[in-house]
């Protein structure tokens, strides 16, 4: 599965890639992340963009700060056109904890679990982890 990363995650995705390639799930699953600049995504797209690319490509987004201010606000762009065929959005639930060993080991296997049972959470909109 292919993971699109917040451009506000940058950083944190490589400690995040780390603890997924520790806990030994490289490995076995698939899992590969992308950053806006590798897709060719502006830094300032908005909310409705991201999660307009992210669906098309099929691609799990993963973000700490898209909100649901405005028009365009991520969580208004879910409650228009989410639908059940519709990837996750996952959202480090306390981002400023990410930095913690202990907190990003939760937040892997709970990506895990989700990717291993996908098709229940499709249409799910947005997912709180860990």
């Amino acid at each position: 599965m292919n993971f699109l990363i917040d451009y506000n995650l940058t950083g944190d995705a490589v400690l995040f890639w780390g603890t997924l390639s520790a806990e030994g799930w490289l490995d076995v699953l698939p899992i590969r992340f992308f950053t806006f600049k590798e897709v060719g995504l502006p830094m300032n797209s908005s909310d409705c963009d991201v999660w307009r690319f992210a669906q098309t490509n099929q691609m799990i987004l993963i973000t700490a700060n898209r909100n649901m201010k405005g028009a365009d606000s991520l969580e208004r762009t879910i409650r228009d056109e989410n639908t059940t065929n519709s990837l996750p959005i996952l959202t480090i639930a306390n981002p400023s904890r990410f930095d913690e060993r202990n907190y990003r080991e939760k937040c892997a296997t709970r990506m895990i679990e989700i990717l291993l049972d996908l098709e229940n959470y499709m249409g799910a909109g947005r997912i709180f982890i860990p």
